[in-house]
């Protein structure tokens, strides 16, 4: 039976080696009743067209510019699509799958972090997509917590983890 892994579980995983995350910034704000909050590393412009076909050899990923924090840590967004880098790094066994969901205080802002499925034997600094629909900007700190990342125990142990190209991505 697939379960979500409780704060108690949480904390034991990331006392193991490998943790289950490594790297938090603050782990009494960090660990919740049923997840961790990812914190925002960088932010990047995107500047060109992506391109996904039907094999993984025609996936061109879409070129970034990265964007600077101002002196105060912040950094004044307009309406668009910004690719971020947490700060975290996430090791997940073949047990266990992750999903990411946005902390309500951005969607209270008119911002929203878009996410994938984090697959069983995933292990990197993941990104993500942040779109800011708000008309008028969003002003976004470095180290911001930014999403809350979900456990979900596993069925059974997969045969095989994730192998993707992302594997130990940003590390």
């Amino acid at each position: 039976m697939t379960t979500v892994l409780s704060r108690e579980d949480i904390i034991r995983l990331i006392n193991q080696t490998p943790p289950l995350v490594e790297d938090l910034r603050s782990p009494e704000q960090q660990i919740q009743p049923n997840g961790v909050d990812l914190t925002v590393r960088d932010i990047a412009l995107l500047t060109t067209q992506g391109k996904l076909g039907q094999q993984n050899q025609t996936r061109i990923l879409s070129a970034t510019s990265p964007l600077v924090f101002d002196g105060m840590g912040g950094i004044d967004l307009i309406s668009g699509c910004y690719l971020i880098t947490y700060n975290e790094i996430v090791n997940l066994p073949k047990d266990i799958m992750a999903l990411a969901f946005p902390r309500s205080s951005l969607l209270r802002c008119g911002v929203n972090i878009h996410t994938a499925v984090w697959d069983a034997g995933y292990s990197g600094r993941a990104q993500s997509l942040m779109v800011v629909y708000n008309p008028a900007g969003f002003r976004l700190f470095k180290d911001a917590r930014v999403v809350q990342l979900v456990f979900f125990r596993l069925s059974s142990k997969t045969s095989e983890g994730y192998k993707g190209m992302f594997q130990k991505e940003n590390m």
